[in-house]
């Protein structure tokens, strides 16, 4: 019998992959949960990534021509009853602030004075169409005025009943963009384009592969005329809405009043557009990449890209490898990449463990024999110990860029290989319960037709299915599944 290989986290993905998940947040040091209910404290390591991944996408929207602004966090009762369809989808997650002062409750504590009782009461925002759209009600005056295309990265709460970090918090950091045209034609354009940019983010920075598409009318964001999502695939057979884009046609700018002289001289209402993505990105990258010993980081978002550690046996050389790791980390720094030296006072073994757990992609170790050769040995996350390998200093230097890039497009290739073997083609409803009924794991490709059949509503109960996309370039198709 073959002895069960030892791995860092308990329970493994194949045990419970739903406590594997929160195990690797907690090895990786990224997030706990917070006192505040349904919240969490996201903690360095974590914010990193999330500081990394806002940066990469901060700068491709600016590169289509979007500029970042900020509104408030509390929003008016009025402006969310102008659109009260569109606010109907999150009324129910709805934190309302009725008080602005707290006063003594005569008993050492505090409660919301009664005097301070707020005539309209404010929401803390779901998300920011409507006051977003009260000041482009009052930017736009003209056609020259548009496309005015803004973004704004901040916190959403929405009142959560079942929580799980990064996933589904009942308080959440994103990106939420809403451009305003001139056109349909120029807004249904740009919001295939926001798309492309997930679908180009994802892809390219987080080594992720999605299924772009369009969502069924069921599906759609609420009021919007098209959504358009990303949807990856999770290591369980799951999928997870990676980003949304969505054209709003006139719906909001006749509710809130964005309007413009034509061209022709005519007043006509403008075509709008929203976008997102947000930290549950962050667990889309635990459940697309991890392994039982811990988080995967994809390189070019990773916190650290490198991590060196120094072996020293004793206070003799100690000294001298750190100095030595130091200029080594000095002369990756100085090509771009990130990396960072563990000159901690934690044992050796917990420092190489603990780069695995956090999923550092590339681990080198030094000790006063490599140092004296001028080499180092060095170890791929992804690859593990098959791929330790021994290598001049210089020659690592150079190759660490190459080494870091190839560990990318493998990645991606893995998970890609992954999500095309589990997503299975069926002819009808009998066909979906007899996959969901036996293994299960993955997504089902079927005729749209499917969604109106009178026994797939059971079925899609039964086994908590929804339907992801329509998959672009599959016409009368759709993508069908167990979401998170």
């Amino acid at each position: 019998m073959t002895k069960k290989a030892k791995t860092a986290i308990t329970p493994t993905r194949e045990e419970n992959f739903p406590d594997w998940y929160q195990e690797v947040i907690k090895a990786a040091d990224m997030a706990e949960n917070s006192p505040v209910r349904g919240c969490m404290i996201i903690k360095p390591y974590g914010y990193a990534l999330w500081e990394n991944m806002q940066h990469i996408f901060d700068g491709m929207i600016k590169d289509l021509g979007v500029q970042n602004a900020y509104f408030p966090l509390l929003i008016p009762m009025e402006f969310m009853n102008r659109e009260a369809k569109h606010v109907e989808g999150f009324a129910k997650e709805c934190a309302v602030v009725t008080h602005h002062r707290l006063e003594s409750d005569g008993k050492g504590g505090l409660q919301p004075a009664p005097s301070s009782k707020l005539e309209e009461p404010y929401i803390i925002r779901p998300t920011s169409e409507t006051i977003i759209g009260d000041a482009m009600a009052r930017w736009v005056q003209s056609y020259r005025d548009l496309p005015l295309k803004l973004n704004q990265w901040c916190n959403v709460m929405r009142w959560e009943m079942r929580t799980r970090m990064f996933l589904r918090t009942s308080e959440f950091l994103w990106q939420e963009g809403h451009n305003a045209f001139e056109t349909a034609e120029d807004a249904i354009k740009d919001t295939k384009k926001m798309l492309d940019a997930y679908v180009d983010f994802a892809e390219n920075s987080l080594a992720m592969p999605v299924i772009k598409g369009e969502k069924t009318v069921d599906e759609r964001f609420p009021g919007a005329d098209m959504t358009l999502s990303i949807e990856a695939m999770m290591q369980d057979g799951k999928a997870l809405q990676a980003g949304t884009s969505h054209y709003l046609g006139q719906n909001f700018a006749k509710s809130i009043g964005i309007k413009f002289q034509s061209r022709e001289g005519q007043e006509e209402f403008a075509h709008t557009t929203s976008w997102g993505i947000s930290t549950r990105l962050i667990g889309a990258l635990i459940m697309t990449h991890g392994d039982d010993d811990g988080m995967i980081m994809p390189p070019k978002v990773a916190p650290q890209q490198v991590v060196i550690i120094p072996i020293t046996k004793d206070d003799q050389d100690s000294a001298a490898v750190i100095d030595y790791t130091r200029a080594l980390a000095a002369k990756l720094k100085a090509q771009g990449i990130r990396a960072h030296v563990d000159a901690s006072a934690a044992r050796t073994p917990d420092k190489m463990w603990g780069a695995i757990k956090k999923g550092v992609p590339i681990r080198v170790e030094i000790g006063a024999r490599e140092m004296q050769e001028g080499t180092l040995t060095y170890v791929r996350r992804d690859l593990g110990r098959d791929s330790k390998a021994s290598v001049a200093v210089d020659a690592f230097v150079a190759q660490a860029p190459g080494i870091l890039e190839q560990m990318h497009k493998d990645m991606y290739q893995r998970a890609e290989k992954f999500m095309k073997a589990r997503i299975h083609d069926v002819a009808n409803v009998a066909d979906i319960e007899k996959f969901y009924k036996g293994s299960g794991v993955g997504f089902v490709k079927a005729s749209v037709a499917v969604l109106s059949d009178p026994a797939y509503e059971k079925v899609a109960k039964d086994h908590a299915l929804t339907a992801r996309c329509m998959p672009f370039g599959e016409e009368g198709k759709v993508i069908i599944g167990k979401a998170y």
